[in-house]
């Protein structure tokens, strides 16, 4: 009936009315075993043995145990997207990549054990296992899970128990194959890079990690396949809630294995993937470019992402930790404006079918040298514009200014009707201050780039005052906007 929580408590009674019955031991064990208590229910088999020799059955039962916890079939899954471990189909059994060249088939034989080895199957695996051969993953778990066995025996009660389960482990030890495990000359001749090869980029796993359907690749690899559509590039699972919870994990056994006997290629693939960072990283050339809107310094800029080209270019600014890219308008014979504005994400938020919001803000003004692709989207070669400072006669001639059509941007965002007043606080905020050094930013001060942002101008008028480089010129460009909009409202 599966109802192992009250099988357990029926086997405790039975087990304190007659704690040498092997038979109580063994209920007991069985329903441990159900509810998950993997350790629990080893030392209860071992009570088994120790009580009863000759039951073969028993040692099997507990050499199944020790196999699982020796080499583990899952590992680095999400806990939202990990059923129980008898419970779930054995198509979504994760399977390190060692299991792939070693004698270890699963056999699906209900739906309660899916997946799992019978006992006479563990059994034959280790002993058809070669004890002169070795595998770098017996290896590495050798001499931690050899521990285990040493913990729970000292955890049992009374010393006579203790040493009739030392005695009656031998044969049970016998079978232990780390024991047997040569630890040198193993790389050489047993592990190839051609075994830790990504299926997508067909070089060796870097930052490996597995999906719930238990194929393992590259983390980039993977993400830039999410970039088209939710599903496993192999067997084509589905992957929804593990691309909206983004929560990838490192497949640990792999990467231990890489690092432990391919040293050698994982420096070398190392040393492509921080060259593709550092080139990624620059700023200045092949600069990531989003073909869309108008976006101006100061400005915050929400964006809809659902693109693949766009994902995969919005991922690689996070990845490299610049948080930048440029935002240019679309042109029909250059594909993307000469001039534009940086901007930096300051928050990510991803949905389950791979689209994200993305919210950023203007940073600075660039213009374009070179047009230019890299992997589907756009990019550019670009020099970024600062203002031409003044001083003298000049720089209070334009301080008189910069207030005059401050004092006048006001009055025309108090005369709008309350209605449209509330649609631009809602989109682009409150109006910034009058700042009392009009050249102390590269860029001029921030309430004129929110006044242009907002004024009713067609996109190529806002581009001619971005690409403006004096501050007087932007100023007098927009108090000219101001008189034109102040009069036709006023007819």
């Amino acid at each position: 009936m599966q109802n192992y929580q009250q099988a357990l408590h029926d086997a405790d009674v039975v087990c304190q009315n007659k704690p040498l019955w092997p038979k109580g031991h063994y209920v007991k064990a069985k329903a441990l075993y159900g509810l998950g208590r993997t350790e629990e229910a080893l030392k209860e088999f071992l009570y088994c043995v120790a009580l009863n020799p000759e039951w073969s059955s028993m040692k099997k039962e507990a050499q199944k145990i020790m196999c699982e916890m020796f080499f583990p079939a899952f590992e680095n899954v999400h806990d939202s997207l990990t059923a129980p471990f008898c419970n779930r189909p054995s198509n979504t059994r994760l399977k390190p990549v060692f299991l792939s060249s070693i004698n270890a088939r699963s056999t699906v034989e209900d739906g309660s054990n899916a997946g799992l080895k019978t006992p006479s199957q563990e059994s034959d695996f280790l002993r058809n296992t070669d004890s002169s051969a070795s595998h770098p993953a017996l290896d590495l778990y050798c001499e931690d899970n050899k521990k285990s066995l040493g913990a729970i025996l000292s955890s049992l009660p009374g010393d006579n128990l203790k040493r009739k389960l030392s005695s009656d482990l031998k044969d049970l030890q016998s079978l232990d194959v780390p024991n047997k495990i040569p630890k040198k000359g193993l790389s050489s001749i047993l592990v190839e890079a051609s075994d830790f090869e990504c299926s997508l980029c067909m070089r060796l796993f870097y930052e490996p990690v597995t999906t719930p359907c238990g194929h393992t690749f590259c983390l980039k690899c993977l993400e830039r396949c999410l970039d088209h559509n939710p599903y496993c590039p192999l067997c084509k699972e589905k992957l929804s809630e593990f691309l909206a919870s983004r929560t990838y994990k490192k497949t640990v056994l792999t990467e231990e294995l890489i690092v432990r006997y391919l040293p050698e290629e994982l420096s070398e693939r190392k040393k492509i993937y921080e060259e593709e960072m550092k080139e990624l990283s620059n700023l200045n050339k092949d600069v990531p470019i989003f073909v869309c809107t108008m976006a101006f310094p100061t400005i915050p800029c929400p964006l809809h992402v659902f693109e693949p080209r766009y994902r995969l270019m919005i991922r690689r600014c996070m990845e490299t930790g610049t948080k930048q890219f440029g935002m240019c308008l679309a042109d029909e014979l250059k594909g993307f404006a000469d001039y534009g504005c940086m901007l930096e994400i300051r928050d990510v938020k991803f949905f389950p079918d791979g689209r994200s919001v993305v919210d950023t803000v203007g940073v600075r003004r660039f213009r374009v040298l070179s047009h230019g692709q890299r992997d589907g989207y756009n990019t550019a070669n670009i020099e970024y514009l600062e203002d031409k400072k003044v001083e003298g006669p000049e720089y209070e001639e334009l301080v008189c200014l910069h207030n005059s059509v401050y004092d006048q941007a006001v009055a025309w965002f108090t005369s709008l009707k309350d209605d449209m007043k509330a649609q631009i606080l809602s989109h682009f905020g409150s109006m910034p201050g009058k700042e009392p050094e009009p050249q102390s930013n590269p860029s001029g001060p921030a309430w004129h780039w929110w006044l242009l942002a907002v004024l009713p101008l067609e996109n190529k008028a806002q581009l001619a005052i971005l690409a403006m480089t004096t501050l007087k010129e932007r100023l007098i460009a927009i108090r000219r906007v101001l008189i034109f909009v102040t009069h036709k409202r006023s007819r």
